[in-house]
């Protein structure tokens, strides 16, 4: 008996190997993806201007890394006693103008040259729903808290998105010809728009997106939108919030991706590196034991026999650790 409708994914045909540079910008479900592969050391660049939902916010920001985009103090503003952009997450917002500025650019100076040498691209797009500001029509990322009454909300038809995405994908595939895109669509439901509009909004970035990887053909879709709706498919599989996927969903979606997206010699060391990991994250209970040290010893010699093998991870911190705790 089947307790889950089976789903049909279509991999790339070439698949993403430990010598590809990968940037991720989008979502907050973008990083699920993106933190675990840079957890294993992936070569991984994780959303320069922070999270971000629309796609319009997405090519806009796609846009400034490929002009090296240099941002200025007028383009900040100050809100609840912190200087802020309207185009980047609060994680780059802080007291003091010069250093936000500084964050900022950096960022965008070290996204440019990145995404200049990147072999994939994954988008992932949250919601369809664009904001501006109510008094200048500036476009609007984050909102940061401001009253909601500073902003316009629009739902973006799909032929907006197709046309802004399209310009997106045309552009950077002139600033980097031999990029590839994937394109996802988020699982986590935005409820505080309405159950019924979050339905409205994940249809429009769907028929879009499906659009655009029927138009070109390095640019592919991997369905974590349906893999937690159509195929999980209940509410176990979220958090206490009802909204976002939990563990189990997440681990799910990823080890899809690893298997549809990922050259299998690159599965084979993901196994090998992430034993390494967790015996560097382990913290025994009897840190002076003998037990504890046979294992440090064993594990000292496992990495550096892998590292022999494989020059081009770095395992310093794990080495030291190892290293240091095995006397």
């Amino acid at each position: 008996m089947d307790f889950m409708v089976d789903i049909q994914i279509r991999p790339p045909v070439e698949k993403i190997g430990y010598q590809h540079n990968i940037m991720v910008v989008g979502s907050c479900f973008t990083e699920h993806i993106g933190g675990r592969l840079a957890n294993l050391k992936f070569p991984v660049v994780q959303n320069p201007n922070g999270i971000l939902f629309d796609p319009l916010s997405v090519c806009r920001s796609l846009a400034s890394y490929i002009a090296a985009k240099q941002y200025k103090a007028e383009e900040l503003i100050e809100l609840n006693g912190l200087w802020q952009s309207w185009q980047h997450h609060s994680k780059y917002s802080g007291l003091n103008v010069q250093e936000v500025l500084d964050k900022i650019n950096q960022s965008q100076q070290a996204a440019h040259k990145f995404l200049k040498q990147s072999d994939w691209l994954i988008i992932t797009l949250g919601s369809a729903f664009f904001y501006r500001l109510a008094a200048t029509g500036e476009p609007v990322a984050n909102c940061h808290r401001a009253p909601a009454q500073s902003f316009i909300k629009h739902l973006t038809e799909i032929d907006e998105i197709i046309t802004s995405m399209d310009g997106c994908i045309r552009q950077v595939f002139t600033f980097n010809p031999g990029l590839k895109i994937i394109l996802t669509i988020s699982p986590v439901r935005h409820i505080r728009e309405g159950l019924v509009e979050n339905n409205r909004s994940k249809s429009r970035l769907i028929e879009a997106v499906h659009q655009l990887v029927e138009k070109y053909e390095s640019v592919y879709y991997f369905p974590a939108y349906e893999l937690v709706i159509d195929v999980l498919r209940d509410y176990r599989f979220f958090d206490i919030d009802l909204v976002h996927p939990n563990y189990a969903a997440t681990e799910f979606v990823y080890e899809k991706f690893v298997e549809y997206f990922i050259e299998k010699d690159a599965s084979r060391l993901m196994v090998e590196i992430k034993d390494i990991l967790n015996a560097y994250r382990h913290r025994p209970l009897h840190a002076t034991s003998g037990a504890h040290t046979n294992f440090l010893k064993a594990y000292l010699k496992k990495t550096q026999q892998f590292q022999q093998k494989n020059p081009q991870f770095d395992f310093t911190q794990e080495l030291k650790y190892f290293s240091r705790n095995a006397v």
